[in-house]
């Protein structure tokens, strides 16, 4: 391996610790008569970053109690009920296994002696530091990384460290990363919490504070927060805060004023809270959108981004996971078509690992609605690494892609509940929009004449989505015929393909029925050996004037062979093709550009209702978790 590739390989592994659990993690100092409920509660609006166990621990006096269990939430309320746990402080989990399997003994809180943690991350030297700490006469009763933390901690405090340098001297031996809260039976007025890599908050009401590892478990009790930074400590003693840094330094900095409200976070009649996010989609575009655009003029701009800097990239290289990756894949379409600047598209999982060709003449797009991906975040830091020009699309302002990149473009679609993304995706679809037509503008690929209309058009789109909504009807008699079905086939063609592969996605991730996405054009390099009576296919075909009469052939084709085709398109689309479509939802027209941001809508009702009819956990599905922060 040669020099080049040495410094790209070391750089790439700069911060490998960020591949980090996504558990819910909730802490409380305070009223003892409260403890048990915020524990609870926190742990509730959690649930969603993890629900193989979880547990709670209460310190009352110098007396710790620890109550846990194996799966869903529901399970450890019923085991607390009537529980007449209090105390002035609290800690309390839920967890999203990584080590270990789904077991009360993995479960957390972890106690050791005095002391007892629960904990986000990965330890990546745990299987070291464990065999020092057997060799010490400690006894682990979990598979879980975690454990070595409580074992740390209660060695350095039989050592005689008072708990705040035990905390430190544990954490100078551990590699990887972290957001820890802590207590001991030693010093019962005191929490400690301690971040690196991973998300930790902590909420100040009047004389009690609130540790959480995401604001929702915050919103009913308080909106001022502090977001701690990697490798900073905070310590409440007895109702004060002291923030340090992991060297014992003092922290000075003042907490910030959350602009999400408890309202936001509850299903406001609806029966999940995906079906709600679905729903908000017109407000979560439109708060996208507002601002950035002059109506009378065609220009778009972002709040401190010089106007020069996006327009003056060579090639641009969007970065994203999952649905965020999706998008990116419509991104490409838009920017390339619009603003005619090469964008290559990469999956953050794998771009650390080919070494990527990135210059100062690369613009870098790192996509994650939680700004927290442990993928895409390192795959950033090595972009940046690598001096090319960074910019974050993100809906979470104080997330660590958001500090990390030169720049960032914020999408505002409010607290997303749903495992499954919706309303984020049509965000991020609106600012990568955005993003093209000022690019564009900047190179001077579109006139006055032209950005006005499309300015036009994406005025347009919460009132087009409306409509689009407006279908659920037709799409759930839909759904009801079809989610018995075992396979699904998705196709499009186009700026459209990616939106085949985000209905395919949206489908598998909350019905758990196979399904595939694919390019319409590709149908006959194998896909369609798979079409027959029992195979419905799904076809995404708004009329563009690019390849729309290329896909009307690939559903003559499918219907020549039995395929059931359920037909995405507009009324014109659906007249001519009429004979060879079994169910025809339709779409209202708009152009080239902007069609995937309303044809992805009734995808995202399709998997809902599917799902819905199959009696799945929707907002929950098995095996995933909301903030995927683990490689």
């Amino acid at each position: 391996m040669g020099t080049v590739m040495d410094e790209w390989w070391e750089s790439a592994n700069l911060s490998k610790a960020g591949w980090d659990a996504m558990c819910g993690i909730v802490g409380y100092a305070g009223d003892p008569k409260k403890t048990l409920d915020i524990l609870l509660s926190g742990l509730k609006m959690l649930e969603y970053r993890g629900y193989d166990s979880s547990g709670v621990a209460v310190l009352s006096e110098d007396v710790l109690s620890v109550v846990k269990s194996e799966g869903k939430l529901k399970n450890l309320i019923k085991k607390l009920d009537g529980s007449p746990l209090q105390g002035n402080v609290g800690i309390g989990h839920t967890r999203w296994a990584t080590h270990g399997a789904s077991t009360e003994n993995n479960a957390h809180p972890h106690v050791s002696g005095s002391t007892v943690v629960v904990h986000n991350g990965i330890i990546e030297n745990f299987m070291e530091l464990r065999e020092y700490l057997r060799g010490r006469g400690y006894e682990f009763y979990s598979e879980t990384d975690t454990e070595v933390i409580a074992h740390l901690i209660e060695d350095s405090l039989e050592g005689g460290l008072g708990f705040e340098d035990a905390v430190r001297d544990a954490f100078s031996r551990i590699q990887g990363s972290y957001a820890v809260v802590a207590m001991t039976s030693r010093e019962p007025d005191k929490i400690i919490g301690v971040r690196k890599f991973s998300p930790l908050v902590l909420g100040v009401g009047e004389g009690e504070y609130f540790f959480a590892s995401d604001t929702p478990a915050l919103l009913p009790y308080t909106r001022d927060v502090l977001f701690l930074e990697d490798g900073e400590m905070a310590i409440v003693d007895g109702g004060v805060l002291k923030l340090t840094d992991l060297s014992g330094n003092d922290v000075k900095r003042d907490s910030v004023r959350l602009v999400w409200d408890q309202v936001q976070v509850e299903k406001e009649g609806f029966k999940h809270f995906m079906l709600k996010e679905i729903h908000e989609q017109p407000r979560a575009v439109l708060d996208t959108i507002r601002g950035r655009f002059d109506i009378e003029t065609g220009r778009v701009g972002f709040e401190g981004i010089d106007s020069g800097v996006l327009g003056g990239m060579k090639r641009i290289l969007i970065l994203a996971c999952g649905t965020s990756y999706h998008a990116s894949l419509v991104g490409k379409y838009m920017i390339e078509s619009l603003a005619r600047l090469p964008v290559e598209v990469d999956l953050a999982s794998e771009f650390r690992y080919r070494g990527p060709m990135v210059d100062s003449g690369t613009l870098v797009i790192a996509v994650s609605q939680s700004g927290e991906t442990a993928d895409t975040s390192e795959a950033l830091l090595l972009a940046k690494t690598l001096g090319a020009r960074t910019l974050a699309v993100t809906n979470v302002a104080t997330s660590k892609i958001a500090r990390e990149a030169d720049f960032t473009v914020f999408t505002n679609a409010g607290l997303e509940i749903g495992v499954a993304s919706t309303k984020a995706f049509t965000a991020q679809l609106s600012v990568l929009y955005l993003i093209a037509l000022s690019i564009a503008a900047q190179r001077n690929t579109i006139d006055k004449k032209s950005s006005l209309a499309l300015v036009n058009d994406l005025v347009t789109l919460p009132k087009l989505i409306e409509l689009t909504l407006k279908e659920d009807a037709l799409i759930k008699r839909a759904a009801k015929e079809f989610y018995k079905y075992d396979h699904f086939l998705y196709l499009g063609r186009g700026i459209n393909f990616p939106i085949a592969l985000e209905g395919a996605l949206k489908l598998k991730e909350i019905s758990y029925i196979h399904a595939e996405g694919y390019a319409a054009g590709e149908m006959k390099h194998g896909p369609i050996a798979l079409v027959d009576e029992n195979m419905p296919v799904v076809v995404v075909a708004p009329d563009d004037g690019i390849t729309h009469s290329k896909v009307l052939g690939n559903i003559q084709e499918i219907s020549a062979r039995g395929g059931m085709i359920i037909l995405v398109a507009s009324n014109s689309t659906y007249e001519a093709l009429a004979e060879h479509v079994h169910t025809f939802i339709p779409i209202p027209q708009t152009s080239y550009v902007m069609t995937p941001i309303v044809a992805v809508v009734p995808l995202q009702l399709l998997a809902y209702h599917i799902a819905a009819f199959k009696g799945t956990d929707i907002d929950q599905p098995r095996n995933l978790a909301k903030v995927v922060t683990v490689e």
